[in-house]
């Protein structure tokens, strides 16, 4: 079991935890209903915001990661 060496690591780890394993498909099936075209957009659009949201708050820690981590890069690397 690896150790957490920092809070942002562990912020790190949970947005890429939550981006990659949170299935989006209930909220599909509570608001869009079918055939319904315009629902589906907006909820298409609503989720791909989100997703972009979460991987902007994961792109500004990289730097702050340890430089050990897998996914670390240098300020300015980006």
């Amino acid at each position: 079991m690896a150790k957490l060496k920092s809070i942002v690591e562990g912020e790190y780890e949970a947005l890429k935890h939550i981006l990659n394993t949170i299935s989006v498909k209930p909220l599909y099936e509570r608001y869009v209903d079918g055939e319904d075209e315009v629902a589906k957009k907006r909820m298409d659009k609503a989720v791909s915001n989100v997703g972009t949201l979460i991987q902007n708050m994961m792109d500004r820690r990289k730097h702050r990661l340890p430089e050990e981590h897998y996914d670390y890069e240098a300020k300015g690397d980006e």
